[in-house]
């Protein structure tokens, strides 16, 4: 697949998922960037922000198998990966498949159920394989995670461990829409949009799992000329020595940003990447990856805010 092919396909992506889901384009975008980048995606909001409407729709659009998993506090890992059942007929164990075995995985709500759940994804999502009672069973080559999660201040919640939350390449704030928006959202179901029946807003699929697989390849292809990758390194380095940051950003953060800069670049419909697209895409790969020290918390300070310095502070090649 070429690269015109890609951002083509990123724009019938963009449109069909216009249809379900009012005034939340950079979310999309950003929910796109993942999904060609090749990575996992976690968005935050409030309830009632269209997280799992997005998740959804996304699944319908790109086709493949799809599963979602409402994780709760009673959630085990078994309940994800699945669980090897005595056959007494074949006098052997037989492995009955969890939800993961599929291609797109909607893990909603994923910081209401404890971390021990939490962690079953750990190695999903890192190696696309599970192991279970030591046997390893290969996933889908397209597995890709969304996860859904409220605001870690919401009651009944966990927050996710530091090993989890940095297996997402991009963490996806969802925030509310804007008056004219949420208007044009009444307007909607008024007009007869139900999200629960995506099949009311007439949503088709515009690719497969195989063509999927070519545009993500077609994506690590995009060009980074040196310069922007020791961009780059000099972003992630940068968190590591800034007086309000207490843990830094790690290597694996330098991959993901430089993966998710050619995503982007492929989305602003060129071949290569430009300091603006690692700019642009910094914040979301970074503001999960970095643990802000409690005195700059308790001041009011968040992950944006200090990334926001850090990216201002950092020479750009010209």
């Amino acid at each position: 697949m070429e690269l015109r092919d890609v951002n083509e396909l990123a724009d019938a992506l963009r449109l069909e998922l216009g249809k379900a889901v009012v005034g939340q384009d950079r979310v999309l975008d950003e929910m796109i960037c993942v999904l060609l980048a090749g990575g996992h995606g976690l968005l935050e909001g409030v309830p009632g922000t269209a997280k799992t409407l997005m998740v959804r729709a996304l699944a319908r659009v790109v086709g493949g198998r799809f599963r979602r998993v409402q994780f709760t506090p009673d959630l085990l890992p078994s309940d994800i990966l699945g669980v090897s059942i005595y056959n007494t007929a074949a006098g052997d164990f037989v492995f009955r498949q969890g939800p993961i075995f599929t291609d797109l995985v909607l893990a909603d709500e994923i910081n209401r159920a404890p971390a021990k759940t939490q962690a079953a994804l750990l190695e999903a999502m890192q190696e696309r394989q599970a192991t279970v009672d030591g046997v390893s069973h290969a996933l889908s080559g397209a597995f890709t995670v969304f996860a859904t999660q409220n605001p870690v201040e919401f009651e009944g919640t966990y927050p996710l461990p530091e090993a989890q939350v940095d297996r997402f390449m991009l963490k996806i704030l969802v925030d509310y829409p804007s008056e004219d928006l949420e208007g044009r959202i009444l307007d909607r179901v008024e007009g007869g949009f139900d999200d629960q029946d995506l099949d009311s807003a007439s949503l088709r699929e515009v690719t497969t799992i195989e063509q999927l697989a070519a545009a993500r390849l077609a994506v690590r292809s995009v060009r980074v000329e040196e310069m922007v990758r020791r961009y780059v390194t000099r972003i992630v380095r940068s968190t590591r020595s800034m007086h309000q940051i207490l843990l830094g950003a790690s290597p694996r953060s330098g991959v993901m940003l430089l993966l998710a800069a050619k995503a982007a670049a492929v989305l602003a419909g060129r071949d290569f990447v430009t300091p603006d697209d690692v700019k642009s895409i910094a914040t979301p790969v970074l503001r999960h990856r970095i643990t802000l020290r409690p005195e700059f918390e308790i001041e009011g300070w968040s992950s944006d805010h200090v990334l926001h310095e850090l990216l201002n502070g950092v020479e750009v090649p010209r």
